[in-house]
Formats: C-alpha cells, structure tokens, sequence
C-alpha cells in the first residue's frame, strides 16, 4: 500500500502538477486523484515540447496505465471536463467522476460576478465559490454528477464511487496519489489574509477528506514550494511579501529571454516574491511533510536550467538549499529546474555494479 498527498505551500503555481507527474512515472502510481475545480490549472511540459494544461484531471494521465479519478469533494464544469477528454484522447474507461462531485452550472458564475468578485478578491469567476455556498447550503437547486449523468451520457459512463475505488486500491496494495490544488498560502481556514483566500482549505489533510482517505493510510506528503513564489495580480488578491518585478528577476538569473508568468486560466500576469520563510514554515507545520520539492532552480541562475544533479548547482542555489534544509531540517528530494517533467534534479547516485559484474571483476 502505497499513498501520496502533494500540497502546494505558497500561493499556488507551485508547479505541483509537474511534481505529480513526475512522482506517477517514477513510482508507477496506479490511481491519480485531482482535487479542486476548474479555476486551478495545472500544467508542464512534456517531453515532446507540448505545453499540457489541465483544470480537471490529474497531471497522472501522461502514465497510460494509471487510473484517473475526480473525488466527491471537487468541483466540475462539464464544458472543461469533456474538453480533456476528448483533446487528450482518454479512454472513457479510464477516468472515474465521483457521484457525489458537485457540478458548477450557468447560475454559479453569473453569481460571482454580480458579486463582483473578480473586483474585490481577483476571482476566476469559474463558479467555484458559489457551487461551493450552495452546496453548503443544501438546496433544492444543488444537483451533483450523478444526478446530472441521467441527462449526459458521456459523463453516465465516468460515475463512481472514488472513495470506495481509491480505498480499495490501497488494500489490494496499489500505489495511489492525490493531487492537490492552489496552495497553503490561500487556504480559507489558514491564510493570514482571509478574506483575500480561495473557497476551501488547501491542506493535505483536507484533500483527503475530499477524496475519503483516513490519514492513516498516507505513506508521503509531498509539499511543493518554488524559490520565488507567485499570486495573482493586484492589491486585491491579497497581499505578497519581499515582492520584486519580473525584470529585475530575469535580470538576477541571467534569463536570455522574458521569464514572466500568466495565470493559467484568467491569463494575467502574475505577481512574483522572494521566498517567503515565514509563509514555508506554517506549510510545513500544517502539512508535516514526508519529502519536499522545490520548483524554480533556474530561477537563481539561468546555467541551472535542465541540470540533473544539485550538487552541480551554482552557488546561490545551493546556499539556499542548505538554508532551507537546516532551518526546517528536511531533506529537499526533487529540485524543478525548468518546465518538462524530467527537469528534477537529485543527488549523483554512485553506478550500482550487479553481482554478476562484481563477480566478472573478481574474475
């Protein structure tokens, strides 16, 4: 049995659908599980130079032989659901829809926006937070996926119960990853700039409850911050420490060529800070990580990028490396340094020599 929880520890834009996917390759994770909504996109670059976004499903479907599911407590637009499946191909047999997922309508984004919330908290206006509060609500206007697949065929064929799938999954000693969305920073509970936060919290242990995992049976969490963390633009976002401008960090790194940022779905550029340490440190009180990854190496230095091992990396990449791991005395296993899912660098790895190549040394 074998489960994994990646959480964002910043503000989202972490790159923790590149880390999942990276983890589902190398450990061969059968079941990948995407919480949140639409309003989050993941994204990464295959390694065929595709840029690949996804709002609904896992970054997981990249391993042909890994199940796809969507948990109870994740939000869906079937517009952008049935969008992925269909330009990504997927078998339908493939990807399981929870019946009890709460399905965004028309009403939930006409809703945000005469709250004006896009105005007042930089919101997508994806109908997120208003599917949420009707939910919560319990009215009679709330229709959830399996009540919306007696109408839609195509998502008839997808309903399941991923409670019960992924827990079984554990039993039977498969490997099962859960993939979080957004990010510590902008939890509804957690954030210290409430009422500048998203919808839900964003910890590990409320993705579980999401999915209907105990705690219990978690093996790794995998919290995932990048060296220079990002938010979306304007004051009414909500705040951001040490911020600098995309300029002066392009400047800093020796980027060749602009390094700023879009926001995957609204399509603005982002907002971009030095690391926060005090923001990493309650990440990782909260979410007591097992294994950290960090996005961004080439961020520091542009000669970083695509590096595979960090005992090469410059000097100031490795200084803040040993300063993260001595103040927070966890190891940092995975360090993104640019967009394609195998830019992780590790440590060098001593060549392994097989006893029969020992054996034929000996003579």
């Amino acid at each position: 049995m074998s489960l994994w929880v990646v959480v964002g520890g910043q503000y989202g834009g972490e790159g923790k659908g590149k880390i999942s996917a990276f983890i589902t390759q190398q450990e061969g994770i059968d079941v990948c599980i995407r919480c949140g909504g639409p309003n989050s996109g993941h994204s990464f670059v295959a390694e065929d130079g595709r840029t690949v976004l996804l709002r609904q499903l896992p970054t997981g479907y990249i391993r042909p032989q890994t199940r796809l599911l969507v948990p109870a407590g994740a939000l869906i637009d079937l517009e952008v659901l049935k969008y992925e499946l269909d330009s990504m191909g997927l078998d339908a047999r493939r990807v399981g829809v929870d019946r009890n997922a709460m399905v965004i309508e028309e009403r939930d984004k006409e809703s945000e926006s005469q709250l004006q919330l896009r105005e007042r908290l930089s919101s997508t206006l994806c109908g997120v937070g208003s599917a949420v509060s009707r939910r919560a609500m319990r009215g009679a206007s709330v229709r959830l996926a399996g009540q919306f697949a007696r109408d839609v065929p195509w998502l008839a064929d997808l309903i399941t119960d991923v409670s019960d799938e992924a827990n079984t999954a554990l039993d039977y000693g498969k490997k099962v990853l859960v993939e979080g969305t957004q990010g510590f920073g902008l939890s509804l509970y957690h954030s210290e700039s409430y009422p500048k936060a998203t919808s839900r919290d964003t910890t590990a242990a409320a993705f579980l409850s999401e999915v209907g995992l105990s705690p219990k049976s978690v093996n790794e969490v995998v919290v995932v911050f990048r060296t220079f963390p990002i938010r979306v633009s304007g004051e009414q976002a909500g705040p951001m420490k040490d911020e600098i401008t995309w300029e002066i960090l392009r400047e800093e790194s020796g980027y060749p060529h602009p390094v700023q940022e879009m926001t995957t779905v609204s399509k603005k550029v982002r907002r971009v800070g030095r690391f926060d340490w005090e923001l990493a440190a309650k990440a990782i009180q909260a979410n007591r990580p097992t294994r950290v990854a960090i996005n961004g190496m080439d961020l520091f230095d542009y000669s970083n990028r695509t590096q595979q091992y960090r005992d090469l990396f410059t000097a100031r990449a490795g200084a803040f490396l040993r300063e993260f791991e001595e103040r927070f005395q966890r190891r940092v296993s995975m360090c993104g340094t640019g967009p394609r899912i195998v830019d992780v660098a590790g440590p060098r790895r001593t060549p392994q020599v097989t006893e029969e190549a020992h054996a034929e040394i000996l003579g």
